[in-house]
């Protein structure tokens, strides 16, 4: 896999509370909500369990390693905030994606998301667990007026927020020419999707589109923080170009 990753802490924002995972096999994004701090702590926490489930050795299927993994990071923020009044209320989104052979494998929970760019067309890969996003399901609010919408922020499913948690998993083809997008919502908030998939198409290298991307939101206002995560199938002789960053506190 090719891939590239970078968070930025927006225009708005004093602290960054983004976390991802970038290097080649895993590839996740959280984004934390909470106190002081705690937001920070609960999507870096998040995904260090998460990594930490999903590099065991394990006789489970990927599937049931995924939801495991994801859980176990659920379990544990929800204790910590309990016992740590400073963490009370604090939360994340964490969705996750591995490739395994020419399939990508998905765990979602919350409102970041995971697009996929295929022959130019840009589609959603995950569902966003939020108020609007029923709200549209449900045909009491259009697509068009769930992105302005003043309760779009507040999301329905969290990690950390019950002592468990409904984890959405889903399968989905790598065909080559593929080009995926995982992003916070520091991203889809402040660029539409044809705007996104614009970027996507123009630029061919990755470091430059998933820049682009965070130049352009940081540019229409930056209100929250902005992670970006890109990666697509290698059709050369490298295995692989990227960087991992993991944002600590």
């Amino acid at each position: 896999m090719k891939y590239y990753a970078i968070t930025d802490v927006g225009k708005k924002r004093n602290l960054n509370e983004d976390s991802y995972i970038a290097d080649g096999s895993i590839f996740a994004v959280a984004d934390g909500m909470g106190g002081h701090r705690a937001g920070e702590v609960a999507s870096v926490t998040a995904l260090d369990i998460l990594k930490t489930g999903l590099t065991k050795r394990s006789k489970e299927t990927l599937e049931h390693r995924i939801i495991r993994a994801v859980k176990q990071a659920n379990q544990d923020i929800y204790k910590r905030a309990l016992k740590d009044l400073d963490m009370r209320g604090m939360g994340t989104t964490l969705t996750v994606a591995m490739p395994n052979g020419d399939k990508l494998y998905i765990g979602h929970v919350g409102d970041s998301r995971l697009y996929l760019l295929r022959d130019g067309k840009l589609s959603q890969l995950t569902n966003d667990h939020s108020l609007v996003a029923q709200m549209v399901q449900s045909g009491h609010l259009k697509p068009e007026e769930a992105e302005v919408h003043p309760q779009r922020s507040i999301i329905t499913r969290a990690i950390g927020s019950e002592i468990d948690v409904e984890v959405d998993l889903s399968i989905e083809d790598i065909l080559p020419g593929d080009r995926f997008l995982l992003c916070t919502d520091g991203l889809n908030a402040m660029l539409s999707d044809n705007e996104i998939a614009e970027v996507l198409r123009d630029k061919e290298d990755l470091d430059e589109a998933a820049r682009e991307l965070i130049s352009w939101a940081n540019d229409r206002g930056g209100k929250d923080n902005i992670t970006v995560v890109l990666f697509e199938p290698d059709s050369g002789p490298t295995s692989h170009i990227g960087r991992l960053l993991r944002i600590g506190w």
